[in-house]
């Protein structure tokens, strides 16, 4: 039940879209051991966003939302391959992406609650 929201200073095509999703995706599966059919991936691509006052040229913020509680080691672990992916497949370095993490208690889908 992750949904990672991706967004990014950077111009992304849609086949560049659709690599980062699989990618965050993959690395979320795994770090989080959550199922990949219940991954909601959002990418937003060309945003402003600005870090002690100055607009990045290249930089994201991911919101992590996930059902229940990690630990913060698989969160470490993951914002680790998280900034490898952006800044090998975007050129954007680690210092200017942020990754927060919100557990969520109460989670619907399919017409009911997890």
């Amino acid at each position: 039940m992750p949904y990672i929201q991706a967004r990014l200073t950077v111009e992304a095509n849609e086949v560049q879209k659709d690599e980062l999703q699989s990618k965050i995706t993959e690395a979320v599966a795994v770090a989080l051991s959550k199922p990949t059919a219940y991954i909601m991936t959002e990418i937003e691509d060309k945003c402003s966003l600005y870090m002690a006052g100055n607009k990045l040229d290249k930089g994201a913020y991911i919101l992590v939302r996930l059902l229940g509680t990690t630990t913060k080691q698989a969160c470490d672990a993951l914002t680790k391959q998280i900034c490898g992916i952006l800044n090998s497949d975007f050129g954007i370095d680690s210092k200017n992406v942020y990754i927060t993490y919100h557990p969520e208690e109460l989670w619907g889908w399919n017409n009911m609650m997890f």
